[in-house]
């Protein structure tokens, strides 16, 4: 359960009577506050209901110690707004005679929350939640969680005095306006007269009393108040941020998932990756003590150089101090994004011309599910015979080639990849995920890729080397900036073009 305090909470008198009434904020709408366990929260407006169950008046979140119940609730602008009754028990009286020895002077919220997220910042955003408690407290969650006001009579008179407590807190502006009923007589037309406003206690005393009175009362608030309008206030009109920034690019990279990364040497700039091209022999003796079959072994050494990708900008010391959310974080994410995607094109355009062996699927075919079938399996064969024994084990394809794919039906007009994924589907294939399965092979669709790009292999065949050198940042002194770099090296090999066969057009 969350308990928090809030601010603005005053204590009040019905006449002739002890005070018993407190009211002020319950929870103030999107603000910070930090829980018993450590926890980060914030309510946003709707997240508490004006209906429902009323929640008890407890002390310090005591559910064994009652000592009223909250009579009323009312959302506004700045936050939840309550009233509550403490009871004529033995625990309210003493806790009446704490409040007004300033003792207790905050209340607090126990909330359950049911629909929550969390932000950036790693705060819980609660947007519902079941308000379960309120209690009278000492130490509040949010600053300036203080009962301002005690409100007391003296015997049976009608005066109300007003005895206001230590570091006494402005709490007009957190009541909200309580709208007067329907007049039963007619309201004649008058010049606006000088009406002194009324502090949040007297207000508050009114409106408890209701009928005519409190009436008047709201009516001579309206006519005393002036009309001020947003155009009248530029200078403390807030131009709110929502956070988090949004950044619509995806820094993915299928290529380098679905091949995988190996680790690059941390020396040379040009490195060895050997490779068998020649392999011994292997023969039927053809008569007891005669030689058997000779042959030799042979490993290449194909050279891979690194090569370094990246970028910087150079930020003034004012934009990394005064923004809000800071714009270095926002810098280095949108870097790692960009970066990421640079590879994966690096490494689509390598797989591209690195696949040699080529096999057609004419333009006029792509529709056809007996043409794709023939041209996967013929692909595979060739994968087959050409490779010493290995087998393709995915399909990669451009947005265009994979739309195809989708697309692909059998003569009863039934897709050849479906959604529901029957026994006896070829695979599957939905527009809402990248990856699929077809004829049996992870299909890898990437936008870095050429148009049309059609190609099935084994990838183990191509090999991607990385290492990431992330982010580096050096002051600028004669400038007052800062120069955020992000780098890496990678680089690309196809070992085994016979692993992969390529469509092509004619």
């Amino acid at each position: 359960m969350i308990k928090l305090t809030a601010s603005d909470t005053f204590i009040v008198a019905e006449e002739g009577q002890a005070p018993r009434t407190i009211s002020g904020v319950a929870v103030p709408w999107n603000t910070e506050a930090t829980v018993s366990d450590g926890t980060r929260v914030m309510f946003t407006r709707g997240s508490l209901k004006e209906s429902g169950k009323k929640p008890k008046l407890l002390k310090y979140h005591d559910d064994t110690q009652p000592v009223g119940i909250v009579t009323s609730r009312l959302d506004t602008e700045k936050g939840m707004l309550f009233t509550a009754r403490i009871s004529a028990t033995s625990e309210g009286n003493d806790m009446i005679e704490l409040i007004k020895d300033g003792a207790v002077d905050s209340v607090s919220v126990g909330v359950n929350p049911t629909e929550y997220s969390f932000n950036d910042e790693g705060v819980m955003v609660i947007s519902a939640g079941d308000w379960v408690e309120l209690s009278l407290v000492t130490a509040p969650a949010f600053r300036g969680a203080t009962i301002t006001e005690v409100a007391a009579t003296e015997g049976n008179s009608n005066e109300t005095e007003l005895q206001p407590m230590t570091d006494k807190i402005e709490t007009a502006a957190a009541v909200a306006e309580v709208p007067a009923a329907a007049p039963t007589a007619p309201v004649w037309a008058e010049a606006k007269r000088e009406f002194k406003l009324p502090s949040a206690a007297e207000y508050i005393s009114k409106i408890l009393k209701g009928g005519a009175e409190a009436q008047q009362f709201i009516a001579n608030i309206k006519a005393a108040a002036p009309d001020v309008l947003t155009s009248d206030t530029p200078g403390i009109l807030p131009t709110p941020i929502v956070q988090p920034v949004y950044n619509n690019f995806r820094g993915l990279r299928p290529v380098v998932d679905a091949i995988g990364v190996k680790a690059m040497p941390g020396g040379g700039k040009v490195f060895i990756r050997p490779e068998v091209t020649t392999h011994t022999s292997m023969g039927k003796q053809t008569t007891e003590n005669t030689a058997l079959q000779s042959g030799t072994f042979v490993v290449f050494n194909n050279q891979v150089t690194k090569d370094t990708y990246g970028g910087y900008v150079t930020i003034s010391e004012q934009d990394l101090d005064w923004t809000d959310p800071a714009v270095l974080a926002l810098v280095l994410d949108d870097m790692g994004r960009i970066y990421a995607n640079q590879t994966d094109d690096v490494a689509a355009d390598a797989l591209v011309a690195g696949a040699t062996v080529t096999r057609v699927l004419s333009a006029a075919n792509l529709s056809a599910p007996d043409k794709w079938v023939e041209w996967v399996y013929g692909a595979s064969a060739t994968i087959l015979s050409s490779s010493n024994g290995n087998l393709p084990t995915h399909l990669f394809v451009d947005p265009t080639m994979w739309s195809n794919l989708g697309k692909l039906v059998d003569t009863a007009n039934r897709p050849l990849f479906p959604q529901a994924g029957p026994t006896n589907a070829f695979g599957q294939v939905a527009p809402g995920v990248a990856a699929g399965n077809a004829f049996g092979l992870t299909v890898v669709v990437d936008r870095n890729f050429a148009s049309n790009t059609l190609i099935i292999g084994a990838p183990d065949g191509f090999e991607i080397f990385e290492q990431q050198k992330g982010a580096i940042s050096i002051d600028v002194p004669s400038t007052l900036s800062r120069t955020i770099a992000f780098r890496g090296y990678f680089a690309t090999l196809m070992i085994d073009e016979t692993k992969f066969v390529k469509r092509t057009a004619s």
